[in-house]
This record gives structure tokens, C-alpha cells and sequence, in this order.
């Protein structure tokens, strides 16, 4: 995985590569991201979304509607 991605540590591996795999590795690409369109991936699961919602929330973020 890229040193480039903002996405948390916290996530783990499988979800972080997953996304970057989608070309998810900017915070500010997850604002047209919904939780539904993230669930789809493979690897991204409800703790990987908690823990994405809670790092774009500090930063001012959040995910699609």
C-alpha cells in the first residue's frame, strides 16, 4: 500500500488495500462515497466504516447520503 493514503491505520490492512485497489486512498474522495457503495467491497466491513466515519468526522468529512 501507498504511503500517500489518509486512510486510518485503525481500519487494518485487507480494508485499506481493498479501498486503495477502488482508487479510495484521499479523505476527500469518500465524500461521493456512500456506506453502501463501501460495504460492497470486499474486506470493508461495518468496523473499517465506523472507524473511516469517525477519522472523516474529526476532519470536518463525511460519507455520501
Amino acid at each position: 500500500m501507498s504511503d500517500e493514503s489518509e486512510l486510518p491505520a485503525a481500519m487494518g490492512k485487507v480494508a485499506r488495500r481493498e479501498l486503495a485497489l477502488h482508487g479510495l486512498t484521499r479523505l476527500d474522495q469518500f465524500d461521493a462515497a456512500s456506506e453502501k457503495e463501501l460495504l460492497a467491497i470486499h474486506g470493508v466491513g461495518p468496523k473499517a466504516i465506523r472507524i473511516l466515519r469517525e477519522h472523516l468526522a474529526a476532519e470536518g468529512r463525511q460519507l455520501a447520503p
